[in-house]
């Protein structure tokens, strides 16, 4: 067999650099590269060039609205997607000397990145989990809409001026109510969301809306094992040491919206759920501040919400 028969056979790394007009694609270990329009026909042609030789993974960069069509339409025909976060990405072509920042450079950054560090492969949001989410986002915006009213409101002093700002405030609150009944609306019209979403919603101190940004925010819930869960939402220790000494471990990136929207319910959790009350309360007895307990909460809760979502079973409570 040749070369680059044997080429053929062997499974290829490909990293993409995503713009809004073009898709440039690298491909180890052959290194061949070619650029696809951002379009319908560009996928598609894409996906046939794919098609060349066995694709163990597709490294790409999130770009807010450029990347999404794309995601779903490889998504679709089954390829394995590893995405990368982009502060990631440039660590890595920092690490290997690779300064040059063009869309071509880029791609075949990517692609080394993949094959350096063996990235995982992790599950695509479907077409309707993407729209909840853009509906989520719409949801945070009006959060700080409304938090940024209400502090207006705290300094104005001129009548018509305070009367406006209260019915901006009414007017934000009714489009949060609408967003959420959409949200709610469009997860129980599918059974698979609507069946996660009973199972997050059984555990202490998850509420809906939190339910809702789990299932946005990390739709790999269920596929992962506890420590995957811990790590990618950014709860797992961090270790410090060298030589003799050892600093103390902290948590670091992950994904920072979802640790915001754990936070209250791990304050409810160390109060009412009496598993985690115990964890809790054995913790600050030893003598660890609040904010590490709370963290150890928010730890755990996810981990929980991993290990019954792969169960596909309701929390309940046990009893000694």
């Amino acid at each position: 067999m040749t070369s680059k028969g044997v080429e053929k056979m062997t499974s290829s790394t490909i990293g993409i650099d995503i713009s809004k007009d073009f898709l440039d694609a690298h491909r180890l270990p052959d290194g061949e590269a070619r650029r696809f329009e951002n379009s319908k026909a560009g996928h598609k042609m894409l996906i046939r060039w794919l098609s060349d030789t066995p694709v163990e993974r597709i490294v790409y960069e999130p770009t807010g609205p450029y990347h999404r069509c794309f995601e779903q339409a490889l998504a679709k025909v089954g390829l394995a997607l590893a995405k990368v976060n982009p502060r990631q990405a440039r660590r890595f072509a920092e690490a290997t000397g690779k300064l040059a920042k063009t869309d071509r450079a880029d791609a075949r950054m990517l692609a080394r990145m993949g094959v350096a560090l063996a990235l995982a492969v992790r599950p695509v949001a479907g077409e309707m989990l993407s729209e909840i989410k853009e509906l989520h986002l719409a949801r945070q915006a009006l959060i700080k809409d409304r938090t940024a009213a209400k502090n207006r409101g705290k300094i104005i002093n001129l009548r018509l001026l305070k009367q406006q700002n209260a019915q901006r405030c009414k007017q934000i609150d009714a489009q949060i109510t609408a967003i959420e009944e959409e949200i709610e609306a469009r997860i129980a019209n599918d059974e698979q969301l609507a069946e996660r979403l009973a199972i997050l919603e059984s555990i202490p101190g998850i509420s809906k809306i939190t339910a809702f940004a789990l299932l946005i925010e990390m739709p790999e819930l269920g596929t992962l094992d506890g420590k995957q869960a811990a790590s990618l939402a950014g709860l797992a220790p961090v270790a410090r040491q060298s030589g003799r000494w050892t600093g103390r471990a902290f948590i670091r990136g992950g994904r920072a919206s979802l640790r915001q929207a754990l936070y209250m319910p791990a304050l409810v959790a160390a109060r009412f759920n009496p598993a985690m009350k115990a964890n809790y309360r054995k913790l600050i007895e030893a003598g660890k501040p609040a904010k590490i307990a709370i963290t150890a909460i928010m730890r755990k809760l996810i981990v929980l919400a991993n290990s019954l979502l792969r169960d596909r079973r309701n929390w309940v409570e046990i009893r000694a």
